[in-house]
């Protein structure tokens, strides 16, 4: 899998949220609807999907041609429909990203600490920049050059991404324990940039925390397809956010730190908008 793929997947880059292009809401869909039925769905219901969150159709073409090309979809026609399904890499990524979207669950100081430290020949750039990469959306902060480090929690997690990237015989893993002589808490802030990652959650609750009072003080039937179009943006704006924060121990991190609110928006707009957005989707199939 190429970096762009694990960027597509893994929700796209930059500084600030609320900047979705509508490739990332298609994969997003797929993520949450099509591998429930085996990773197919009709372009049709693509389309239907998609206006509900304001995309017309050439948009749409145009974006699942992109995904194609980058071997994320792939065309397939069942009983007469055309259609695309998710490419087996694709799969593997997005299952995996599932433990992050959806449980991303802190550390405890207690657990230790992984070392990732790698030697890539000059040769061999490419593969020092995929690794890179690779660590980075791990959740992996730089001690120093080739010497990455991530709370303990993440070892299987790594093994899994360096093995599927071939990546393996370049790395060496240790568990490890931090003896000193720096203070912990100053350390890990040189190691991880948190204020951008603070930041990010920040305006993740600041742009959905009315969303979700809009949406709990309602007592009229919900509007499905809103409820759908609404989901289907908050998983979009969240799910790289947990690909940039590894779940450092809270009492390592700033007194200001944005993650635990952001997540509990996050998790109530989930509760509030899963079923009704899933109602709709079901719907727009038997169409």
């Amino acid at each position: 899998m190429s970096d762009d793929q694990q960027l597509e997947l893994a929700g796209g880059a930059g500084p600030t949220l609320g900047q979705a292009r509508p490739r990332a809401y298609i994969v997003s869909i797929y993520g949450l609807y099509a591998r429930e039925v085996g990773g197919w769905l009709s372009v049709s219901a693509v389309i239907r999907l998609m206006a509900e969150l304001g995309i017309d159709e050439p948009a749409v073409r145009s974006s699942v041609s992109r995904l194609k090309r980058r071997d994320i979809l792939e065309a397939e026609r069942i009983d007469g429909s055309a259609g695309y399904t998710l490419s087996a890499s694709a799969r593997v990524i997005l299952d995996s990203g599932d433990r992050r979207i959806f449980d991303h669950r802190p550390a405890s100081p207690d657990d230790g600490w992984i070392l990732a430290i790698f030697s890539v020949p000059e040769s061999e750039r490419r593969k020092r920049h995929l690794l890179r990469t690779r660590l980075a959306w791990l959740g992996y902060g730089t001690v120093s050059a080739g010497v990455w480090v991530a709370p303990a929690h993440l070892e299987e997690e790594t093994r899994e991404v360096l093995a599927r990237a071939d990546l393996g015989a370049y790395v060496d893993l240790f568990r490890a324990d931090y003896l000193g002589f720096g203070d912990l808490e100053q350390e890990i802030g040189s190691w991880w940039d948190l204020a951008t990652i603070s930041s990010l959650y920040r305006q993740f609750h600041e742009q959905h925390a009315p969303l979700l009072a809009s949406w709990r003080g309602r007592r009229r039937k919900d509007n499905e397809g809103e409820a759908f179009a609404d989901y289907v943006r908050t998983i979009t704006e969240w799910r790289r956010l947990p690909f940039l924060d590894p779940g450092l121990p809270p009492e390592l991190l700033p007194r200001d730190w944005a993650g635990v609110e952001s997540a509990n928006t996050f998790q109530a707009l989930k509760r509030r908008l899963e079923v009704p957005a899933h109602r709709f989707v079901e719907e727009v199939r038997r169409d």
